[in-house]
C-alpha cells in the first residue's frame, strides 16, 4: 500500500480521536516566535492551522509559515483563502506547497478586507471555496489543471473545509456541506460551537444524512478567557455558539481564566462520546499559549471517537 504522508489522514481513517489547533502567521520575517509558539503543540495536536489572511489582516505568507513548522516537525493544515488570489495563483500555491511537502490543506472563503486593516483592498473571490476544493480534487485525482494540463511529480494531500453547526430542525438540507462533500472534502473544522447539546443533534443528524462519517467533523472549541471576550465572540463572530450558561459561569468565576480553560477541557472529553464528531478544533486568538495546556488536561488526543 502506498504511505500515506498525511498524519492527519491517518488519523480521519483510524478512528482515533482527533484535535487540530490554529495559529497565525506573524507580522514579521523572521519565523522564530512562530515556531516557538507551536512546538508545544509537537505531540498533542494532529496538526496546526496556518491561517491565511485572517481579519483580512496580511501576515508572514501562510505558504512559508506552514513550511518553517513542518521544519520543525509540527504538521501543519496550510488555509487557503479564496479573498486575495485568482485561480490561476490559487492553482500555483498549491502546487508550490506540495513541493515543500505540506499535505493538508483547509479552504475557506476568506473575510472581507473592508473587516480588516486595509479596507480599499480590491477582493478576488476568483473563486469560492467549493470551487476550489473541486479544482483540488481533479488535481488529486487526475494530476491536471483545470485547463487539462498534466501536473508532474507526487500528488497527496488531505483537503478540507468549514461550517457552522447549527441545531438541526426537521427539515434541514445542508446543501452547501453536501456540495463540500461532493467536491472532495475530507474533513470539516466549525466555527466555535460551546453548546454540547447543539454538537449532540448536529452529530446525529449528519450521521442520519450519511454525511458523516464520510467527512470527518472538528468542532471549533475555545478557551474563553472571560465573559467579556464570551459575550463579544457571541456578538462579532458570525455562526458562534456560546450558551448563556457558560457567560454566567465566566462571570461567577474567581478565575475567569482558569474557568474558561475547565469549560474547554469538559467540551473536549464530552464531544468524544458525540456520534458524527471526528474530533474538536482548538481555537485562541487572544490566548493561543492555552491551547497546549486544555489538550493534555482533557487526555482525549489517546481515546477513540464514538461509534457511528
Amino acid at each position: 500500500m502506498p504511505v500515506v504522508a498525511s498524519e492527519l489522514k491517518k488519523r480521519l481513517d483510524s478512528g482515533d480521536f482527533i484535535v487540530t489547533a490554529e495559529l497565525s502567521p506573524p507580522v514579521s520575517t523572521d519565523p522564530t516566535d512562530f515556531v516557538n509558539r507551536a512546538l508545544p503543540l509537537k505531540g498533542l495536536a494532529t496538526a496546526v492551522n496556518v491561517t491565511d489572511g485572517a481579519g483580512a489582516k496580511a501576515h508572514m505568507s501562510t505558504v512559508a509559515a506552514a513550511y518553517f513548522l513542518k521544519q520543525a516537525g509540527v504538521e501543519p493544515i496550510l488555509q487557503m483563502a479564496c479573498r486575495d488570489r485568482n485561480r490561476i495563483a490559487l492553482e500555483s500555491d498549491l502546487l508550490g506547497a506540495l513541493a515543500l511537502g505540506l499535505h493538508n490543506f483547509l479552504v475557506l472563503t476568506g473575510d472581507d478586507p473592508k473587516a480588516g486593516d486595509q479596507p480599499d483592498a480590491k477582493p478576488v473571490f476568483d473563486f469560492n471555496s467549493t470551487n476550489l476544493l473541486q479544482m483540488a480534487q481533479r488535481v488529486r485525482a487526475e494530476k491536471k489543471l483545470p485547463p487539462g494540463t498534466e501536473i508532474k511529480g507526487e500528488i497527496d494531500f488531505t483537503i478540507g473545509a468549514t461550517d457552522v453547526p447549527v441545531d438541526p430542525p426537521a427539515d434541514w438540507n445542508p446543501k452547501s456541506l453536501m456540495a463540500k462533500l461532493d467536491a472532495g472534502a475530507d474533513f470539516i473544522q466549525t466555527q466555535f460551537c460551546m453548546d454540547l447539546e447543539v454538537a449532540k443533534r448536529y452529530g446525529r443528524r449528519l450521521v442520519e444524512l450519511g454525511i458523516a462519517p464520510k467527512l470527518g467533523f472538528l468542532i471549533g472549541l475555545c478557551p474563553i478567557p472571560s465573559a467579556k471576550s464570551a459575550i463579544w465572540m457571541k456578538e462579532k463572530l458570525f455562526g458562534t455558539n456560546i450558551p448563556d450558561a457558560i457567560v454566567a459561569r465566566l462571570e461567577q468565576a474567581a478565575d475567569a481564566r482558569a474557568e474558561g480553560r475547565k469549560i474547554c477541557v469538559e467540551l473536549m472529553r464530552a464531544m468524544t462520546d458525540v456520534p458524527g464528531i471526528a474530533g474538536v478544533h482548538i481555537m485562541a486568538p487572544v490566548n493561543p499559549s492555552a491551547i497546549p495546556g486544555v489538550i493534555e488536561e482533557s487526555g482525549v488526543t489517546k481515546m477513540k471517537r464514538a461509534r457511528v
